[in-house]
């Protein structure tokens, strides 16, 4: 129950109600009702931060800096806060969390989240941030605490060394690099599969944008069928989409690394703007917010409308348009037919789409065996 110390409350104190109801209207049913305060309310001591010790060496448990953009997203936090227990990481004990306004002023974490916060102009996601300077991996925070987190919630590490890619191919991450994961849900199965060309799509773009801000070059970011980023041949990025189905809806994490500041394994984003120009370079707040503005408008269309009124967009942005693949068949491991055939694009399901010399239309699946999708390709013929 909300109660005011005065019996006629004040225009402020009303506003204030409102906006606390307004919370809790987006917290996850199974939560109990909390006592929540206002982002301005004074703490007796502030929290400092020891983000040199053993949170970056791994000799401690994984802190987690909880950054909000609105009162409604500081309600969140700390009633998640409160639950501090709750949350959990497999291998790891004794999480701790912190609240971005509890720190001192002298604590600087390495990402600054008024940046990032000021930048973004969404209405769900990427409003509730996690910040930690060292976890094994940021989707599996994400995908183990799904129910406990706002929908929408990003969560952001400096460090990752359990990253892990499609396939449990496993994802290097040197510092440098942006690496994130966020949750959604969908009701729709069979827009699931698609998620991760909207996800590529709205990177790509975000890229460009973020690019544009700051008066840089427009670097040229391509996606590589079905979840990769390339850029002047060589990889730097890649997009990990992850469902269970729970009470008629798919719970679906979201996970990206994106080569930023990171010259190694391959190239990064940086290295190549610093190439072409002198001026600053890209922040990883820069292409956060960039992403989470332009995602949100994509999915929106999505859900609504399907994948067809972005799917244009897309082609322009892919490797693949006419792209010539020879498809080898196989029986008991001997190759026992090749055929040519040339990418058209995506069928309803998410595939690739292909043609043979005789205009026959064809699906075509990996393998689910080959590092390189065009290396272990199966077609099926469509009607």
């Amino acid at each position: 129950m909300l109660s005011f110390l005065h019996k006629q409350p004040s225009v402020t104190g009303i506003v204030a109600a409102a906006a606390i109801i307004a919370a809790l209207r987006f917290l996850p049913p199974r939560l109990p009702l909390l006592h929540l305060f206002h982002s301005s309310t004074k703490r007796n001591s502030t929290k400092k931060l020891p983000f040199l010790g053993g949170f970056t060496d791994g000799s401690c448990p994984p802190c987690l800096v909880i950054c909000c953009k609105s009162f409604e997203e500081n309600a969140l936090a700390q009633s998640l806060q409160s639950r501090m227990e709750t949350l959990k990481l497999h291998g790891e004990e004794g999480i701790k969390i912190l609240l971005h306004s509890e720190l001192d002023s002298s604590d600087r974490l390495t990402f600054e989240p008024q940046l990032y916060m000021e930048a973004l102009s969404t209405r769900h996601f990427g409003r509730l941030l996690i910040w930690s300077p060292r976890l094994p991996s940021t989707h599996d925070l994400v995908s183990q605490n799904f129910c406990e987190l706002p929908l929408g919630t990003v969560c952001i590490t400096d460090i990752q060394f359990k990253g892990r890619g499609r396939t449990k191919n496993v994802w290097e991450s040197p510092a440098g690099c942006l690496m994130f994961s966020f949750t959604l849900e969908m009701e729709d199965g069979h827009k699931v599969p698609l998620l991760q060309y909207v996800v590529s799509l709205a990177l790509t773009e975000a890229i460009k944008e973020a690019c544009q801000g700051k008066g840089l070059p427009k670097i040229d970011v391509r996606i590589k069928w079905p979840n990769d980023l390339y850029l002047n041949g060589l990889k730097v990025g890649g997009v990990l989409c992850t469902s269970t189905y729970r009470i008629r809806k798919f719970n679906v994490c979201v996970g990206i690394g994106l080569n930023l500041d990171n010259e190694a394994p391959t190239t990064c984003l940086n290295a190549v703007l610093k190439e072409m120009s002198s001026l600053c370079q890209l922040t990883r707040e820069d292409v956060l917010a960039a992403f989470f503005n332009r995602f949100e408008e994509h999915f929106e269309v999505f859900l609504n409308l399907g994948f067809q009124i972005l799917e244009e967009l897309y082609y322009k942005t892919w490797l693949h348009s006419g792209q010539r693949v020879v498809i080898e068949e196989k029986i008991e491991g001997r190759s026992v037919q090749e055929t040519a055939v040339t990418i058209q694009g995506l069928t309803s399901s998410g595939y690739l789409l292909a043609t043979d010399e005789d205009n026959i239309n064809y699906e075509l699946h990996p393998d689910g065996n080959s590092f390189d999708f065009f290396k272990g390709l199966v077609r099926r013929k469509l009607d």
